[in-house]
């Protein structure tokens, strides 16, 4: 019988469900046990490929090309779950289905309704990621309360009526705030948050409690009475350092072994010295790297989420801590860029669509590559490379992509073959892993140390080989390309230090124990970036006679 374990919030969105979820997995996993892990989202769109990363945050990017919900970086970044379009489901994509089957009759004639149809899809759904695992863990998005979720509540709640009390349970993460003035933590949000779930059918077996500061037994002890859970489940989720820190916060206060007792599994005691042990590279630097991260969604840093933390898990592999400086592209202007980069060790520009911005990341670019400081460029950040080149090196005046312009005078860039005349943005650029074949006596080559790679893709535009000649004359190097040679996957320059823009999205496959090599690599170049650049500052002004 499959176990499954269902994780809804209360109160207040951005609690930290996704890091609560993921953590338990990682718990669960360093006991043995296999997991897979699922988001129900009740937004309708029907993912969130066409959301604004300022409003959604990032688009997370599986094997197989879906689209999803950042919160899926969470759950491959702690555990091992195999992701995939199956681990994330919106009601969009719910509603799709169910529509498309009425229009086929399907349905025999019958009245479509939320239940059971809706709930019937939705139970159906959770069904495929319990398959050849020992628990299954579903997160429900948004908060307990809200119009559009009530089917999947109403789906879980069937569920743990099918499955029985010892194969399903619930845990609701909710808010126990600080009031300054009264200057005391209050619990009535969270009873609030018990009620309006347990009015649904629901009773959460667990409460993970987020708060600032530390919750006093008798704080806990008073929740447990109110909301009718065990004292021992209601957990304290204060704020840490790094969400790395989490899975040891529950598994301090034995949530894993909760979950074991309620779910009636035997499991060997967890394995987390390695966990620990990364913690303590995390928490204890020998050396320091500044990153400048030139890009157009700074306001929001969930937009680059997946980046922040493959450079921290490239810093965790050096020892380094990695300062990272957010800076809008908008703001960047030539020449006076320059004195806004030189204190960097390395500069990155990210992913994104549209012009805005663009010229900025381009004279960053200029910068890096004229003044020797190591460079990483991804997706975009390819893009831009190529069309810096073009311009500065090969004097390619109003080389561009048409992405920015209709009709550019050299079009460096432009929109992939196969979506010639697809003007649909959902779903239709090239997704998920492609294969790679790394050129030898590269920097791509010598980080992955293999020939061939498999990374994730998003991208609506490609390299114009057309112009591989011209580019290739004055310097550039295709260092990485698909098998076929159809498309340009890395360009390098290997007169640089470290130069390197890759089609692809490295950081998708990063784990805080398991880093991306492109990431430890354009480190390590930042890092003796550094000794030379500090060395050159501590030389004294005047030399002695």
């Amino acid at each position: 019988m499959p176990k499954c374990i269902f994780v809804t919030g209360g109160v207040v969105s951005s609690l930290g469900k996704g890091i609560a979820a993921a953590s338990i997995g990682c718990l669960l996993e360093s006991r043995g046990l296999r997991v897979n892990m699922q988001k129900l989202d009740p937004y309708l769109n029907v993912d969130p490929g066409t959301m604004s990363p300022l409003q959604h945050g990032e688009v997370f990017v599986t094997d197989d090309g879906a689209e999803t919900d950042l919160d899926l970086g969470h759950y491959e970044r702690f555990t091992h779950a195999p992701l995939s379009q199956a681990n994330n489901l919106t009601s969009g994509r719910i509603y799709q289905q169910i529509i498309l089957r009425e229009r086929q009759g399907d349905y025999l004639g019958k009245t479509v309704q939320v239940i059971p149809h809706v709930t019937d899809e939705i139970k159906a759904a959770v069904r495929k990621v319990w398959k050849d695992v020992d628990v299954a863990i579903v997160e429900i998005g948004g908060t307990v309360g809200d119009i559009e979720s009530l089917p999947f509540i109403e789906a879980i709640r069937q569920l743990r009526k099918e499955l029985g009390r010892s194969n399903a349970m619930f845990v609701h993460v909710t808010l126990v705030p600080w009031i300054a003035a009264a200057k005391e933590l209050k619990t009535k949000p969270t009873q609030h948050s018990v009620k309006e779930l347990r009015a649904l059918g629901i009773q959460p077996d667990i409460l993970v409690c987020r708060s600032d500061r530390e919750i006093p037994d008798d704080v806990r002890k008073k929740i447990a009475l109110f909301c009718d859970v065990e004292p021992e489940a209601v957990v304290a989720a204060t704020d840490v350092e790094s969400v790395y820190e989490v899975p040891l916060v529950l598994a301090a206060q034995g949530v894993d072994d909760f979950v074991l007792r309620t779910l009636k599994i035997e499991a060997p005691e967890p394995k987390l010295d390695k966990w620990k042990a990364m913690l303590e590279r995390l928490y204890k630097p020998i050396g320091e790297v500044s990153i400048a991260l030139v890009g157009k969604y700074t306001d929001y840093e969930d937009a680059y989420k997946s980046l922040k933390e493959a450079l921290l898990h490239g810093g965790i592999h050096h020892g380094f801590r990695v300062k990272m400086e957010w800076i809008d592209s908008e703001t960047m202007q030539w020449p006076d860029c320059v004195s806004k980069l030189e204190g960097f060790d390395g500069i990155l520009v990210p992913g994104g669509f549209g012009k805005r911005g663009v010229e900025g990341m381009l004279h960053a670019i200029r910068f890096a590559r004229e003044h020797k400081v190591p460079y990483f460029g991804i997706c975009l950040g390819m893009q831009t490379l190529v069309i810096e080149f073009a311009r500065n090196v090969c004097g390619l005046e109003g080389a561009n992509s048409t992405e920015f312009e209709n009709a550019p005078k050299h079009r460096v860039i432009y929109k992939l073959r196969e979506l010639l005349g697809v003007d649909e943005l959902g779903g239709t650029m090239r997704l998920g892993a492609y294969q790679c074949h790394l050129a030898e006596g590269s920097f791509a080559r010598e980080a992955y140390g293999a020939a061939q790679v498999s990374e994730r893709h998003r991208h609506r535009f490609e390299f114009n080989r057309d112009f591989e000649q011209v580019l290739t004359e004055h310097g550039l190097r295709i260092t990485g390309s698909t098998e076929d040679r159809t498309y340009v996957e890395i360009c390098e320059l290997p007169d640089h230090p470290w130069f390197l823009g890759c089609q692809f999205h490295p950081e998708f496959k990063s784990k805080p124990m398991e880093p991306h090599p492109l990431f430890t690599a354009f480190l390590g170049a930042a890092a003796k970036y550094r000794e030379v650049r500090l060395s050159k500052s501590e030389q004294p002004l005047f030399a002695s006679e």
